[in-house]
């Protein structure tokens, strides 16, 4: 039961692939949206190769630290089944190869989130080549120092689905990427903040409500434990609250925007959803429908506060990923000891800060050097024409070119 817990899962988590392609597609300008959905697909592939030629063994390390010097590279050994046999597995028994799949989706899920904010203006390669980096590396080393059994975990930090480890840390590397590549031409000009619509507002919304059904995989799943009624139980508790965070977090946008600008604005109350399901990650278990109502509300609040914060610092996010992934996820992690025993704040700041650190700083170097190796812009002709026809020689939306 364990191991389809795993796979049922994860092959949600791999369906909010679709949920970041479609949302990131619909708030791109049409003339760039083929190339996000060429970094989507490029970024989740090599994602999956990534993590299986090292991250895995990162994350999870053992005895082939010692035992076997191609251990870090190789886990092909390791996805054999082990303990159990086949035939004597019990309703707890998970094999490796359900465990690696799923733990593969939320690797690829930080990848995704950089994707969006650094959308219009990178260099499709230098983009690709960040990710091999951060899913062979980067995610898997911080990931371990919790998931992994690692110092954070001994220290007592908490953090159930990864409300930290895989969204802020997405968050923390595509700030970093941001302040490297500069915001997109046009974007600031004399001190005022040029909007740039979206293209397809229907694809957002739309890849909005793909990641929210992908959330209970997230979430649910990181019960990583089917085997018992009180399992079961625990992962209905987990979609329960996982869905009242996200609907609290679309209605407190949907409210606040009313209020702040006279009228709603979709794209804020899309992401408030999408900040309530970050804010309830790192602890979805434990709160009650109203503990997850209030922690999901805070988000979409926090989600209106911060777009606007970001423009007056002249960080070009173009899907609002740092509030939602980055924002959020601090607010979920730090909201964790209202409801988890035997956490508590400090611990929790302490965790969100190493590791913010850590990716942080270790993107902007990986950044840093991509940019001086091969550049990691495009040039100005290239972003004005657009990427598509540019970059790729297609587009998204032919028939609605002129010409």
């Amino acid at each position: 039961m364990t191991t389809l817990l795993f796979l049922i899962g994860g092959f949600l988590v791999m369906w909010m692939a679709a949920g970041f392609a479609m949302l990131e597609a619909g708030l791109v300008r049409s003339k760039n949206v083929t190339t996000q959905l060429t970094k989507n697909i490029g970024l989740f592939s090599i994602a999956g190769i990534m993590y299986w030629l090292v991250g895995f063994n990162l994350m999870y390390p053992g005895e082939w630290l010692v035992e076997d010097y191609l251990g870090p590279f190789f886990i092909i050994t390791a996805l054999e089944p082990v303990g159990l046999g086949a035939g004597d597995a019990s309703l707890d028994y998970a094999s490796v190869a359900s465990d690696f799949f799923f733990q593969l989706m939320f690797c690829a899920t930080t990848a995704s989130i950089v994707s969006g904010t650094l959308a219009e203006r990178i260099k499709l390669w230098p983009f690709l080549i960040f990710v091999v980096v951060l899913t062979g590396f980067i995610y898997p080393i911080e990931a371990s120092w919790q998931w992994g059994g690692g110092w954070l975990a001994e220290m007592g930090f908490s953090d159930f689905a990864g409300s930290t480890l895989v969204h802020a840390a997405g968050g923390f590397a595509a700030l970093a990427g941001a302040i490297v590549l500069g915001p997109r031409l046009g974007r600031f000009v004399d001190g005022r903040v040029v909007p740039y619509p979206g293209s397809n507002l229907a694809l957002a919304t739309l890849g909005t409500f793909i990641l929210w059904l992908g959330w209970f995989g997230f979430n649910g799943g990181s019960q990583l434990a089917a085997g018992t009624v009180g399992d079961i139980t625990d992962v209905g508790r987990i979609f329960a609250n996982t869905n009242m965070a996200a609907s609290a977090g679309a209605v407190a946008a949907l409210i606040l925007t009313q209020v702040m600008y006279g009228k709603v604005d979709l794209t804020m109350v899309l992401n408030g959803a999408l900040a309530g399901l970050v804010s309830i990650t790192a602890g979805p278990l434990d709160p009650s429908l109203f503990g997850a109502l209030w922690i999901g509300a805070v988000g979409g609040v926090i989600v209106v506060l911060t777009v606007p914060m970001l423009d007056k610092m002249k960080i070009d996010d173009v899907v609002g990923a740092i509030p939602v992934h980055l924002f959020a996820g601090f607010w979920g992690t730090l909201a964790v000891p209202f409801y988890t025993e035997g956490t508590n704040f400090v611990t929790q700041i302490v965790g969100f800060a190493a590791i913010g650190i850590f990716v942080f700083v270790v993107s902007l170097v990986v950044w840093i050097i991509l940019r001086g190796l091969m550049g990691i812009r495009v040039s100005e002709e290239t972003e004005i024409a657009g990427l598509d026809t540019m970059e790729l020689g297609m587009e998204a939306y032919p028939e609605f070119a002129k010409g």
